[in-house]
């Protein structure tokens, strides 16, 4: 019998059969079973049940990790399919955005959703996860396929299946119930042990643990703004016909997606429009204060409503926060040693209150520079001043924090917030995560305008991420308008640049995991050409070619 070599965290190597599973290496792997979900083989996240059958190094994925939750969560939404299924095995399922610790789902009936019925379903998931059932990964042909999910009214997933055509199908199966899940899942339902359904909207919350603290469930924070813009899209959506990959795809196969396109981009332009007369009944108001996280379209989004703002007899005029840094030598420190440039107290907050104030005043400020070579402000003798009918924008990750500005008055203030919220789906129990739009966002930009590899991008991804739980989030509800600025178009044409960038991240680099997944996760989308997109679209910022001026 062949044997191969496993190489554990520790550096240990052992021999052992061909075939192995991460199941038997448990106890190498982890002292705690239950904690364990799934293994990173060769850099690439597996299930425990997957037979290792060359060379390795292996590692555990536990409770408490990012990818452990990932695993956790998908593996969460399976379990409520398998049980809404089972409950109502004529009614389609639909997953949505996420919401807090959360993903908000909706029955697809021509009846009101009752508690009772969220009640049912939850108790059907509890019996299921104390069964401690197996979840098993099968290969199916494609016509065995295509018959489970027609049986199963899974429209969108059999749709797809018209544009990705693999020879074979991988399922997730527990008992008589598969479906289909874009990443591993747990081997047993019972290391699913903490979730809730709650009542929401027309639907329902799936709640889950945070990545910090695992074993209990957060309270709910509700952002009825959020939900109410992912609301509009889902609605404009439906009316179009397009709420998911395979709707879409269809559309670019029958040479009919441009009409779409302009839509798309219409309705995004009548949504700032909307804000900037939001902004013109305020009447008082002297500044506008952007903020989103990273790749969420910021810069062009000031230009589009500044354009818009003229349109209604304002003269905007931009601030760049950058420029207020208070200097290399007085900026703080992350917990790594690094200069953390993200937290406010890297911006000269007194001197920019001062400048804000006196341009209110009517009176001429000095701009400031920053030379970020030398870690220095600087002054070129530019100048500012406000004219009654001008209107200042400031862009930042630190604008909806009235911190920023405690010394500007409430009402000169209109603070808004962007977010990338696509309103499609994968399918119907697989959902696009809004970090996901935003990363691959990010790739394409890094590669073509900051010299930077997929790797690069995908490594301080962590540290961006954990900058925008810090800054950013937690002052969501304080905005006066959302703005969402994803376009349903965008992953066909980002696919473009994205993919060759992805494939150049190699098995033995750390960030091959995330790599794999997002060409997976690409693959679900039919190419669109970049000469599709418009020249003042929100894309353009990422891919290039913009008839804005950055």
């Amino acid at each position: 019998m062949k044997e191969i070599i496993i190489t554990f965290p520790d550096g240990t190597k052992n021999a052992y059969p061909a075939g192995i599973s991460g199941i038997e290496l448990a106890d190498k792997l982890c002292t705690e079973s239950s904690s364990l979900l799934a293994i990173r083989i060769n850099n690439e996240v597996c299930a425990l049940g997957t037979p290792i059958d060359i060379n390795a190094t292996v590692e555990p994925i536990l409770r408490g990790t990012k990818t452990g939750s990932d695993v956790y969560r998908r593996s969460l939404c399976f379990i409520l399919a398998a049980a809404a299924h089972s409950c109502y095995p004529d009614v389609r399922l639909l997953i949505g955005h996420s919401l807090g610790y959360g993903f908000y789902y909706t029955l697809e009936s021509d009846k009101p959703l009752k508690s009772d019925t969220i009640q049912q379903i939850k108790a059907k998931m509890r019996i299921l996860i104390e069964k401690n059932l197996p979840i098993k990964t099968d290969v199916l042909s494609y016509q065995d396929a295509l018959v489970l999910f027609e049986k199963v009214g899974q429209t969108e997933t059999r749709k797809q299946l018209n544009f990705i055509c693999p020879p074979k199908i991988t399922v997730n199966t527990m008992e008589d119930y598969s479906d289909m899940y874009y990443g591993p899942l747990v081997d047993s339902t019972g290391k699913i042990p903490l979730f809730d359904l709650m009542p929401y909207g027309e639907g329902f919350l799936l709640q889950f643990p945070s990545t910090d603290k695992p074993d209990s469930l957060p309270v709910f924070e509700d952002i009825p703004k959020l939900f109410g813009v992912y609301s509009r899209y889902k609605k404009w959506g439906k009316q179009l016909g397009i709420t998911s990959a395979a709707s879409l795809n269809e559309l670019i196969h029958k040479r009919s997606v441009d009409d779409f396109i302009d839509t798309a981009e219409i309705f995004q332009q009548k949504c700032i429009a909307d804000i900037a007369d939001q902004i013109y009944q305020r009447k008082n108001v002297k500044t506008i204060l952007i903020a989103g996280p990273s790749s969420s379209g910021k810069t062009t989004t000031s230009k589009k409503l500044s354009l818009q703002l003229k349109a209604l007899g304002y003269r905007p005029k931009v601030i760049e926060l950058d420029t207020y840094y208070v200097g290399r030598e007085m900026t703080p420190k992350d917990q790594f040693g690094k200069y953390d440039y993200e937290c406010l107290e890297a911006l000269d907050i007194k001197q920019l209150n001062q400048d804000l104030l006196t341009l209110f005043e009517g009176k001429e400020i000095q701009l400031p520079s920053y030379d970020f070579v030398d870690g220095k402000r600087y002054y070129t003798g530019k100048t500012m001043v406000l004219d009654t009918d001008d209107i200042l924008i400031l862009e930042g990750i630190h604008g909806l924090n009235d911190k920023l500005t405690p010394l500007v008055p409430q009402e000169y203030k209109f603070k808004i917030y962007l977010s990338a919220l696509t309103q499609l789906n994968l399918d119907d129990h697989n959902r696009i995560p809004t970090s996901d739009n935003r990363l691959i966002r990010r790739i394409v930009r890094d590669s073509r305008f900051r010299g930077k590899s997929a790797a690069d991008t995908i490594s301080m991804w962590s540290s961006v991420q954990r900058g925008e739980r810090l800054h950013i989030f937690p002052f969501q509800d304080k905005a006066d308008a959302m703005l969402n600025t994803a376009l349903d178009y965008e992953l066909p044409v980002l696919k473009v640049y994205a993919e060759p960038l992805l494939r150049c991240v190699s098995p033995l680099q750390k960030e091959y995991a995330e790599a794999s997944r997002l060409l997976r996760f690409l693959n679900n989308f039919s190419p669109i050409p970049a000469s599709s997109v418009p020249g003042k679209s929100i894309i353009r910022e990422f891919i290039g070619g913009s008839e804005f001026k950055y």
